[in-house]
C-alpha cells in the first residue's frame, strides 16, 4: 500500500503543498493552529515523514515544567494514577511538556513539607497529594511566594495563598455510599467505616457526607465511629477482624480510604453473610476480583484517564503567562462499579 505524501497531507489538512513544506523546514513561520492542524491530519493519515513533523511542531512550543507528587508508589492506585498522569502529558495537544513525577513513601508532615519545597523549585506548576497539616500548608505557601502555582489533587487544601483542585466532589461520595447501604442493606442495624487519615481531605468529606446521608433520610442506620488504617493494609485488616469480632451485628462497612486489600482479606476470611454490604474506594485487581466474588457490594472510583486529562490540562492552563485566572476548582462525576457492571 503507497503511504500518504506531502501533497496528500496538504489535501487532508486543507492548506497548500508549500505550508506543508514551510512546517517541516521552518516550523515557526506557520500560525499554531495551521501546524497543530497539519499535524493532526499527518497522525489521521498515517503521513510517511509523521516524526519529522512531530519533530518540527514541538519545536515551536514553549517547554513547560511540571511536577507531581503522589503517595506512595507501592500503592496500586497510585501507580496507575501515574502512569495515566505520564501519558496525559505526553499526549497534550499543543504542547511540550517536561513532567517531573515523584511518590512519597514517608507520609510524615515533615517529609511531605519538604518534598512539596523541593519539587516546587524545580517546577512552573504543581500538583500534590498531601495531608492538611500546618507544615504542609506552609510549604504550599512558600511555593507560592516563589511565583509557583499549586494544584492539589484527589483532597482538596488549604493554605494562605490560592490553590487550584482537580478531583471529585468528596461530600457526594459519601451520600452516594451510604444511598447504597440504604437501599441494600435489609434491616438497617451498624456499620463500621475505615478512613486512611484523619488529615486526608477527601476521605473527611467522604464520612461528613455519608454520615448527613443517614440523618437526612434513615437514622435507623448507626453508623460508627472510624477507624483509621494509615493507609496501611495490615491495619485495615486488623480492624476489620475487630470490628466483626466486636459488632457481631454489623451490617456493613465502608471503606472510604487506603488498605481496602487487607479490609478485603478480613472479610474473605469470614463466613459470608447474605445480609452484610461493603462498599470500597478505587477499582483496581483486587478490589475487581472481590466484587465477582461478592465480598464487596460496590465500589466508588475516580475515572483514571478523565482524572489524568483534567489535571494536566488544569496545570498547563496555570502555567499560561499572564495567567490571572485564579484558583480553579474542577471536579468531575465518580464510577460506580458492581459485580454487574465490570
Amino acid at each position: 500500500m503507497i503511504r500518504p505524501t506531502i501533497p496528500d497531507l496538504a489535501k487532508a489538512a486543507g492548506v497548500s503543498v508549500s505550508t506543508v513544506n514551510r512546517i517541516l523546514n521552518n516550523a515557526t513561520s506557520v500560525r499554531e493552529p495551521t501546524r497543530e492542524r497539519v499535524l493532526s491530519a499527518a497522525e489521521e493519515i498515517g503521513f510517511y515523514g509523521l516524526g519529522t513533523i512531530q519533530h518540527a511542531v514541538k519545536s515551536t512550543q514553549t517547554k513547560r515544567r511540571l511536577g507531581i507528587l503522589l503517595q506512595r508508589g507501592a500503592r496500586t492506585f497510585y501507580r496507575i494514577l501515574g502512569d495515566a498522569i505520564t501519558h496525559a502529558a505526553e499526549t497534550f495537544p499543543g504542547s511540550n511538556i517536561d513532567l517531573t513525577l515523584e511518590f512519597l513513601e514517608d507520609l510524615s508532615p515533615e517529609k511531605v513539607s519538604a518534598h512539596i519545597i523541593s519539587l516546587g523549585r524545580r517546577s512552573e506548576v504543581l500538583a500534590i497529594v498531601a495531608p492538611q497539616h500546618p507544615l504542609v500548608a506552609d510549604a504550599i505557601d512558600a511555593v507560592l511566594n516563589e511565583g509557583v502555582q499549586v494544584v492539589s489533587l484527589i483532597g482538596p487544601l488549604s493554605a494562605r495563598g490560592n490553590i487550584s483542585f482537580v478531583g471529585l466532589d468528596n461530600w457526594k461520595v459519601g451520600r452516594t455510599a451510604a444511598w447504597a447501604f440504604d437501599k441494600m442493606v435489609r434491616k438497617p442495624g451498624k456499620v463500621g467505616i475505615l478512613v486512611g487519615s484523619h488529615r486526608l481531605r477527601n476521605q473527611e468529606m467522604n464520612e461528613s457526607g455519608f454520615r448527613s446521608y443517614f440523618r437526612e433520610f434513615n437514622t435507623n442506620f448507626t453508623v460508627l465511629e472510624p477507624l483509621t488504617t494509615y493507609e496501611s493494609a495490615a491495619a485495615a485488616c486488623e480492624h476489620v477482624e475487630t470490628l466483626l469480632k466486636v459488632h457481631p451485628d454489623l451490617c456493613g462497612l465502608y471503606i472510604s480510604g487506603g488498605g481496602i486489600t487487607g479490609a478485603i482479606s478480613a472479610l474473605r476470611d469470614t463466613p459470608k453473610r447474605n445480609d452484610f454490604v461493603a462498599v470500597g474506594y478505587e477499582l483496581f485487581d483486587d478490589p475487581r476480583l472481590a466484587l465477582i466474588d461478592g465480598t464487596l457490594s460496590m465500589i466508588i472510583s475516580h475515572p483514571i484517564e478523565r482524572f489524568a486529562r483534567e489535571t494536566i490540562a488544569t496545570m498547563m492552563k496555570s502555567s499560561t503567562p499572564g495567567h490571572e485566572m485564579g484558583a480553579q476548582r474542577v471536579t468531575f462525576a465518580f464510577d460506580i462499579h458492581t459485580s454487574e457492571s465490570i
